[in-house]
């Protein structure tokens, strides 16, 4: 095919090819047979439309072994694959896009092992798939339209010839491969884009996408005028192991000159990158006698290079194991999955509980020589398994128990387990296999030390057993693993010894009831009421004596224990409940120590008639015409029966005034009804006499006193209140004087009040003395101020006294010190009260004394009118009595009348004159 006018020419790099042959033969040279596909991606031109069965290309597989018993299959139902590798087509296709790619698999009978490679078939020209197709070409290689060496054309020839012709599809240009980690120099070139129309107008070429104009920014470049395409920099395929970009041709003026094209690269693996272990340390664990092939745990490491490729192909392998006990190989590892497993029997934690295991993985399929490695540790846990039953220490134990104790230790039981401790292998189970049918004894297992701790349960009677033989076997709390045998050590015996204790004598009969009737007489044999000594091998004696007998009614033989009355047994007594009488006794042995037991007697006492009834109601009232009302009347008998009713109630005959005015109608055996017999009894209160006889044997009688209320009644039937009153014996008249006697006593009360209230009104309408703000004697009694008495206070009551003279006081400052200040010097003489004082002297000495303590700051903190209440011996004026007027007359205290109620008691006592 020759290159037609706008055909854009594909050119390759002869260095980056050589490079690449360069590669693929050190590796030829490196691996001698390899399992695989010859190409990764096998590429192939073909039409647009295809029939069945046409051939397309040959995928060729090499085994090692040859091509027997190798298969192969595609993922695609249109094309399957022959014998020999021959690529086909299952029916008649039409390819719509510009490329068909599946996926051929040769599968190794064999090994179980697969391979893959990829086929691409890209839509070209008819005559030129054909002409492939003919020359066989494997590769998918365009060497039919390409020029010498590296040149393709990607888009088909613009056609020029006159006539109708259908438009051609674009080729697709195959993948570029390049490998990473290139040394240079760089840029390297890698194709060369150009177009047919350069030879007429100049062309202008770039490249866009990932790794030319997008990030990473250029590591693809283009020489704009010449095509050529370079790789810049190493490439990493750990880091992009593909690149998308499209090829753009343009005039001088941006104008399109031909379709972008897409051009593939591919980064091709080196074995670059290490395996990694995911965890450096594993931990994984086996049971203890694992048979060989066991499974114990997987490790795995990741390998960042391709997978597809011996770069990324990882095997593994055991490198050490520690310790080497056993053997010194106790597992193996599958070199592709990385599952350790058991290899070896004989794993046994009682001799290694632990091995270390150092595992490798090698990529290049485990190669040592080309590939690369790295360790991880594997710690494997050799797990218990209950392999080792427990074994006694001993063949035979001994303990000793008291009798009648229980919840004692009475022997340790120790025992051996090589398995791992307090784990369920390790627990101890202990039972008792023989020598105990009455259950006196179990064992117990202590949860730190194993050992098994003989236990009393049930008392052991030392009068019974004086010894036990025990056959004990212990096992582990989890079953023995299968083919393990319990051993004869694991039974050993118990002998335990009882010890003989003073017990304490018991009553066989407890409690102890006895039967008789009430009443007999003191001194009477009740019963023997004995105790027995459980201590048959010790010569002991048994005394008796009382603990709780509540009425003091029995007495009991020390010696004996005979039982005998005290007292008269009364059954309507108040210490029987329930008709029974119950006392307690002791009784004590002489052992050493002594001991003692109690026993409780019951006596049931049977009831005979020895209480006459009782009349019930004891009061009643009755209206004082018959016909109205009536009793109704029983009897109560402390007895039971027969001793009770029926109850026979009679009217006595004397006196002959009860059968005359009353009269008794038998309701039942129990009830009678009181009436009148005559037409009217007055009103009163009347003591009926009744006589109650019982049904005892021999029945028994009594006479009562019903208090009957005799009182007029309403049409009810019912008392009146005045009734009431006359039939409690008090006539209309003096019925009458105590209404009267209540309504004076009420009306006294009332003037009373009244009386109270005109006087208090008076006492507050009547002129006060002085100011009642300024009343001396209201504002003492309002302090309630009771004090220690007349001597604990030391009071100058000469601050009261009128001074003669003024002047020291005025001549201070204003405000300093009050009018009523006891002067500095001598004290003057009291002034000469004129002979008709006026009233309002004192008052305006109080005023004037108030207002100095007002205005005062250096008065006292309480008013200065409380010394009025001073009433002491101490006082500098003496007694009111030693008061005498200034002038040689006698004075006229007459005048003192007209002050007022207050000075009434003064006018008493001086304005009487001679008189007094």
């Amino acid at each position: 095919m020759t290159a037609g006018p706008g055909a854009l020419l594909l050119l390759l790099s002869l260095s980056l090819s050589g490079a690449l042959r360069a590669h693929n033969g050190d590796l030829t040279a490196r691996e001698t047979c390899k399992a695989g596909f010859s190409e990764e991606d096998y590429t192939a031109l073909i039409s647009e439309n295809i029939l069945e069965g046409e051939r397309l290309l040959k995928v060729t597989f090499s085994s090692c072994l040859g091509t027997k018993g190798t298969q192969y299959e595609t993922n695609s139902v249109d094309f399957k694959v022959e014998a020999d590798g021959t690529v086909f087509a299952t029916r008649e296709l039409r390819i719509p896009s510009e490329q068909v790619a599946f996926t051929v698999t040769a599968w190794d009978r064999q090994t179980a092992r697969r391979w893959d490679a990829m086929v691409r078939l890209l839509v070209a020209q008819p005559s030129s798939a054909r002409s492939a197709h003919k020359k066989g070409k494997q590769n998918g290689a365009l060497d039919a339209s390409q020029p010498p060496n590296d040149m393709l054309l990607p888009w088909p020839q613009h056609q020029n010839t006159n006539g109708l012709r259908r438009q051609k599809r674009d080729w697709v240009i195959p993948p570029i491969n390049v490998p990473e980690n290139s040394r240079g120099p760089f840029p390297q070139q890698l194709v060369r884009i150009r177009s047919d129309k350069d030879n007429d107008i100049p062309i202008r070429y770039s490249i866009t996408g990932v790794g030319a104009d997008q990030p990473p920014m250029e590591v693809f470049s283009i020489d704009s005028m010449s095509g050529r395409m370079y790789v810049t920099r190493p490439m990493d395929r750990e880091e992009r192991a593909s690149y998308h970009l499209r090829a753009h041709a343009v005039d001088m003026n941006g104008n399109k000159v031909e379709n972008p094209i897409d051009l593939y690269i591919y980064v091709i693996d080196m074995n670059d990158n290490r395996p990694e272990f995911i965890n450096q340390v594993y931990n994984g664990s086996v049971d203890e006698g694992s048979k060989p092939g066991t499974y114990v745990m997987t490790v795995t490491a990741n390998d960042a290079d391709d997978g597809t490729t011996a770069n990324g192909m990882v095997r593994y392998r055991i490198v050490t194991q520690t310790p080497q006990s056993p053997s010194q190989n106790m597992f193996t590892i599958n070199s592709e999955t990385g599952d350790i497993v058991t290899v070896a029997a004989g794993l046994d934690r009682e001799k290694v509980q632990q091995y270390t295991v150092i595992v490798q993985a090698t990529d290049m399929e485990g190669n040592l020589n080309y590939g690369l490695s790295n360790t991880a540790t594997a710690i494997i846990t050799v797990t218990d398994v209950n392999d080792n039953p427990p074994e006694f220490t001993a063949s035979t134990y001994s303990g000793e128990v008291p009798e009648n104790q229980v919840e004692v230790v009475v022997a340790n039981l120790t025992v051996m387990d090589r398995d791992q401790p307090h784990s369920p292998n390790w627990n101890a189970f202990y039972r008792i296999i023989s020598g105990d049918p009455s259950g006196h004894f179990s064992i117990r297992t202590d949860p730190v030390t194993n050992e098994g701790m003989v236990t009393v349960v049930k008392a052991v009677d030392y009068e019974l057993n004086r010894a036990f033989m025990l056959t004990v076997m212990v096992s582990n709390q989890a079953p023995l693993a299968s083919g393990i045998q319990m051993s004869f050590q694991s039974t050993a015996g118990v002998t335990i010894s009882v010890v003989d204790v003073n017990e304490a004598p018991y009553f066989p009969s407890n409690h102890k009831l006895i039967r008789l009737e009430e009443g007999v007489p003191s001194g009477t044999v009740l019963t023997t009421f004995s105790a027995v000594d459980p201590d048959r091998f010790m010569q002991q004696a048994v005394r008796y004596s009382k603990l709780s007998d509540p009425a003091n009614w029995l007495h009991i033989n020390a010696t004996n224990g005979q039982i005998t009355t005290a007292a008269v047994l009364d059954r309507e007594s108040l210490y029987i409940k329930n008709n029974v009488y119950e006392a307690t006794f002791l009784a004590a042995d002489n052992g050493i120590p002594p001991a003692s037991g109690t026993g409780t007697l019951q006596i049931y006492l049977i009831d005979i008639n020895d209480n006459a009834p009782e009349l019930l109601p004891k009061e009643a009232q009755i209206c004082e015409r018959p016909g109205l009302n009536a009793i109704n009347i029983t009897a109560a008998d402390a007895d039971v029966d027969p001793n009770i009713g029926p109850y026979v109630f009679e009217l006595p005959f004397v006196p002959a005034a009860v059968r005359k005015n009353w009269t008794i109608t038998r309701l039942n055996g129990d009830y009678a009804q009181l009436s009148l017999r005559i037409l009217y009894l007055e009103a009163g209160m009347y003591d009926v006499p009744i006589t109650v006889t019982d049904s005892g044997n021999p029945p028994l009688s009594n006479t009562s006193i019903i208090k009957v209320k005799v009182c007029p009644c309403d049409e009810n039937g019912d008392c009146t209140t005045i009734g009431a009153v006359a039939a409690a014996g008090l006539g209309t008249s003096a019925i009458v004087a105590i209404l009267i006697c209540i309504v004076i006593l009420l009306t006294m009360v009332l003037l009373f009040v009244v009386w109270m209230k005109r006087r208090e009104k008076e006492r507050h309408t009547k002129q006060l003395l002085i100011d009642p703000e300024d009343d001396v004697r209201d504002n003492i009694l309002k302090y309630d101020e009771e004090g220690g008495g007349e001597e604990d206070q030391d009071y100058d009551l000469s601050q009261l006294q009128q001074p003669e003279a003024m002047e020291h006081v005025l001549s201070k400052a204003p405000g300093v010190r009050r009018v009523d200040e006891r002067p500095v010097g001598a004290e003057p003489q009291y002034p000469v009260r004129p002979v008709v004082p006026h009233p309002g002297d004192i008052g305006d000495f109080i005023s004037e004394g108030l207002r100095a303590a007002d205005n005062d700051p250096t008065a006292p903190p309480y008013d200065s009118l409380l010394v009025f209440d001073y009433e002491g011996s101490g006082s500098t004026a003496g007694s009111v009595s030693s008061l005498n007027s200034s002038s040689s007359g006698d004075q006229d205290y007459d005048y003192l009348n007209d002050w007022g109620p207050r000075f009434k008691k003064l006018a008493d006592m001086y304005g009487g004159g001679e008189e007094d």
